[in-house]
């Protein structure tokens, strides 16, 4: 199959006409806790979903029945998204009651409307004087059923305080009289609120913040995961996502005692992992591996024809250190165009050093290097700049996650693995990906503490104690989604599910496959699968796949 560039859909024009509509509402609304803002997105999204319904689904392209289809399912996930964040502020929303007279500034600060100073300082001096009322009074108030509502209420006040700050320093020192009525009004107001805001983060009962981690999260609950689960097009609950999780466990321990029996530690397949992490390079050695193992998996899909690769992708990716206090959140590789390298600094502490060279050994990043560059995230971000542009606004990490851990499960049946410490290596990434989503939905449901999460990714996994802590911290306190973790083996599973659909089957080859996929750029699988199928969806197409059966 030879590549090509594919952009043009029925519905192109409307998706990037939504995001950029969509950009200029928030840069505009920029108090996203408060009703202002949510009846005007509700109103956006709801308009563009009803005209969205009037269009003629039958007469569309097949292109344009997946676009339909996508878009469809994002507006309903923002709907249901923004519904959930409605009612989770409007149960608090009276910590900002005293409020209306500053939102009535921030509007007019939008079209320059010149205030009345003089009135303006009494009214914010009022306004002062009813948060310092509702911060005295608290003591005496109901206490929230968990820190994660005293946490919305004190972002409320804080917002708040954001925006009025944002539109007091428009005009401070462009208005003579506004300069000289309100510093002092100002400086009070803002202090009033920075206390009660915090007044109100310690303002909870019930709820354990921090279990002695460190690490603080915001576990969502079951019926959120079933809700996203469902929008991402994931026809399974979190508990049978956790037993697959547990399936896929049990096979990576069988081949990894395999593995530790061939290099000679018996079933003791923990001792077989340590001696691969003393395979360590030297600091200052290990870019320089880093640039041959990338360029190894690249010769070796291009060799086995197993995916085409444009020159100029070749030719663009680049290194880059990541610093001692990123690692803190990212021990290892991130990627894309730029390869990110974990490897110790000079302020890094002795076992910090050590626990960063022996998890970032050649073993174990053989199997991740290829998964940040080629075939794996700069091949993915390459062609989704040129392919189907417009359909960045519903990337998923089932499809940018699920894509480059579907390739080590590939290039492990290929034989891609030299010798037992490579096959350690490809393992033992393969177990985190289940610990992953073992670690993360359990968490999410109540059953698992930051600390039981870092305790299995050690003792289960085989993780370095600072590696783990990394790991949590970046799942629950980075900016990844609830369902991000799981997303690398599920979707990876999928595309695998798929493979095994069209390839194995012998329907379709394994280049045309995956350079197929390459050019739909991104989507959850299951909608992606009609594509690589050819069977149609229907107008109302809503999760039903079972690929794990």
């Amino acid at each position: 199959m030879t590549l090509q560039l594919v952009s043009a859909t029925e519905l192109v024009q409307t998706i990037e006409t939504y995001q950029a509509d969509w950009g200029a509402l928030r840069r505009l609304y920029t108090n996203t806790l408060s009703l202002e803002y949510f009846d005007r997105i509700e109103e956006f999204n709801t308009k563009y979903l009803n005209d969205l319904n009037k269009m003629n689904y039958n007469n569309l392209s097949e292109d344009g029945k997946i676009d339909y289809v996508l878009f469809r399912n994002f507006l309903e996930k923002e709907l249901a998204e923004l519904g959930l964040e409605r009612r989770a502020f409007e149960e608090v929303s009276s910590v900002v009651a005293f409020g209306v007279p500053l939102e009535e500034f921030v509007v007019g600060r939008r079209r320059a409307v010149k205030p009345d100073a003089q009135k303006l300082a009494a009214t914010w001096n009022e306004v002062a004087n009813k948060v310092d009322a509702q911060l005295k009074n608290l003591p005496s108030m109901p206490k929230y059923t968990s820190w994660q509502k005293a946490d919305l209420a004190a972002e409320a006040v804080e917002t708040l305080d954001k925006v009025v700050g944002e539109a007091y320093f428009y005009y401070y020192d462009y208005d003579p009289m506004f300069t000289w009525w309100m510093p002092e009004p100002w400086k009070r107001l803002d202090e009033s609120m920075k206390a009660y805001a915090k007044g109100l983060r310690a303002h909870y009962t019930n709820s354990v913040k921090d279990d002695g981690s460190g690490i603080i999260g915001k576990p969502i609950g079951r019926e959120a995961l079933l809700n996203q689960l469902a929008f991402e097009m994931i026809a399974y609950s979190p508990e049978e996502l956790i037993a697959e999780a547990e399936k896929q466990f049990e096979w990576c321990e069988k081949e990894m005692l395999k593995a530790s029996n061939e290099l000679g530690f018996g079933d003791d397949w923990k001792a077989a992992l340590e001696m691969v992490k003393e395979t360590y390079l030297p600091a200052g050695e290990w870019p320089a591996e880093v640039i041959r193992l990338a360029e190894e998996a690249t010769d070796y899909v291009e060799s086995n024809d197993l995916i085409t690769v444009p020159p100029l992708a070749k030719e663009t990716w680049r290194t880059v250190m990541i610093s001692a206090e990123r690692q803190r959140v990212s021990p290892f590789f991130l990627g894309g165009e730029s390869i990110q390298i974990s490897y110790p600094t000079s302020e890094m502490s002795h076992d910090d050093k050590m626990m960063s060279m022996r998890g970032n050994n050649p073993h174990f990043s053989r199997a991740t290097v290829q998964h940040e560059l080629i075939p794996g995230h700069h091949l993915q971000q390459f062609m989704n700049q040129r392919n189907m542009t417009h359909r960045s606004l519903f990337r998923t990490p089932f499809w940018t996650e699920g894509w480059a851990l579907y390739w080590e499960f590939i290039l492990w049946d290929k034989g891609f693995p030299r010798d037992a410490k490579d096959k350690v290596g490809m393992l033992f990434w393969r177990m985190h990906r289940c610990a992953r989503i073992i670690f993360s939905l359990s968490y999410h449901l109540g059953t698992m503490t930051p600390q039981e999460c870092i305790d299995l990714l050690v003792d289960k996994v085989g993780h370095e104690p600072a590696n783990a802590e990394a790991e949590v911290r970046r799942s629950f306190e980075g900016r990844y989604g609830p369902l991000y973790q799981i997303a690398y083996m599920m979707g990876a599973l999928e595309i695998y599910s798929l493979r095994d659909e069209v390839v194995n089957s012998g329907k379709m080859g394994e280049k045309e496959f995956h350079d197929l996929i390459m050019s739909q750029n991104a989507m959850p699988i299951e909608i992606l699968r009609a594509k690589v199928t050819g069977n149609p969806l229907k107008k109302d197409h809503k999760a039903s796949w079972k690929f794990l059966d």
